[in-house]
């Protein structure tokens, strides 16, 4: 099969197509033919040797597949051979063929398309687990979205406003806050002209918001804290502006925060399979409704990845970068 390798690492031109065999599979997965894979920031920083496959993983980059199964291991049910869906792989996802565990694959929502189902894994897994698990966003609270525009961010605002949230988000430009506000923000504040912290007070009448998805760390750490409401929750899930900060631990206390976070790639087959669960009961009936589908800025070809990788890293997207790798 053909996949995509980033060799000993470097920048985008690094990528190349190359070469191997088929993924044999271990009992309890399954072998998908892949129709179309996401490009994620993970995959960004697994190619220039940040972010290595934890053990036993494949070493291929691509966190989330659509495609149709092709053979089943020793004790799967639940899916038959032609069964088209998508699925949240443990690597693997930029080639024709990648074997995942069962229970990390769904069915493809009623009405979507292989390639909207594609871009669904990695943004819904981690939106789920980290705004309504962990961060146990309810009904009528105020949630304030960092990187609104990207797929994550996008994500985030839509289910924030289908379970009934008021949703700010921050953006880099005007162009990205109307996609957030299309979205369902309720205002997109541009951090790169506005004090964040400084509308957010003014935005909630000095309140603060009930909870913060942050994907940017670093000096924006103290700030949260500050824009946080009583019993306020701070969940981190990146750090693109560095993993440590300078802060007030004050307002910690006084307000009762709670800042959490997680990652998603490391948990065991068992966790993402239950995560897997309860996407298909809670957020599967929404995407069938042709509500919160995920937004895609552009396709690339399986042999342009490093131009998708160079899009990604410019930031200049709205919503998901996708590879084309068989097609529909």
């Amino acid at each position: 099969m053909k996949f995509i390798s980033h060799g000993s690492g470097g920048g985008p031109d690094v990528l190349c197509v190359q070469e191997t065999d088929v993924p044999a599979i271990k009992p309890g997965e399954i072998l998908i033919k892949v129709a179309y894979a996401g490009v994620n920031r993970p995959d960004c920083a697994q190619r220039s040797g940040r972010y290595p496959p934890p053990p036993g993983a494949s070493p291929i980059m691509g966190l989330e597949v659509s495609g149709q199964i092709q053979a089943l291991g020793e004790g799967v049910s639940g899916w038959s051979l032609g069964d088209w869906v998508c699925a949240l792989c443990n690597g693997g996802g930029y080639a024709e063929f990648v074997a995942v565990p069962a229970g990390q694959a769904l069915k493809i929502p009623s009405g979507m398309s292989l390639l909207g189902a594609a871009a669904l894994p990695e943004n819904y897994f981690t939106v789920w687990v980290n705004v309504f698990q962990r961060g146990r966003l309810q009904k009528g609270e105020l949630l304030l979205v960092h990187g609104g525009s990207s797929g994550i961010g996008l994500t985030a605002i839509q289910l924030g406003h289908e379970w009934g949230a008021k949703v700010y988000c921050t953006v880099g430009n005007d162009e990205k806050g109307q996609a957030c506000m299309n979205a369902g923000a309720v205002a997109a504040i541009n951090y790169k002209t506005q004090d964040f912290l400084a509308e957010i007070q003014r935005l909630t009448d000095g309140h603060g918001v009930n909870m913060v998805l942050d994907m940017v760390g670093g000096d924006y750490v103290d700030r949260n804290l500050k824009a946080l409401a009583m019993d306020g929750r701070l969940v981190q899930i990146a750090f693109l502006r560095g993993a440590k900060a300078s802060m007030d631990l004050t307002p910690l206390m006084v307000k009762r925060i709670v800042y959490t976070g997680s990652t998603l790639r490391p948990r065991t087959p068992a966790e993402k399979a239950l995560i897997a669960s309860e996407l298909q009961a809670q957020v599967w009936p929404i995407l069938s409704q042709g509500r919160a589908r995920p937004i895609i800025h552009e396709v690339f070809e399986l042999d342009q990845a490093a131009l998708a990788h160079e899009l990604m890293e410019s930031s200049a997207h709205i919503g998901k970068i996708m590879l084309k790798v068989c097609g529909e």
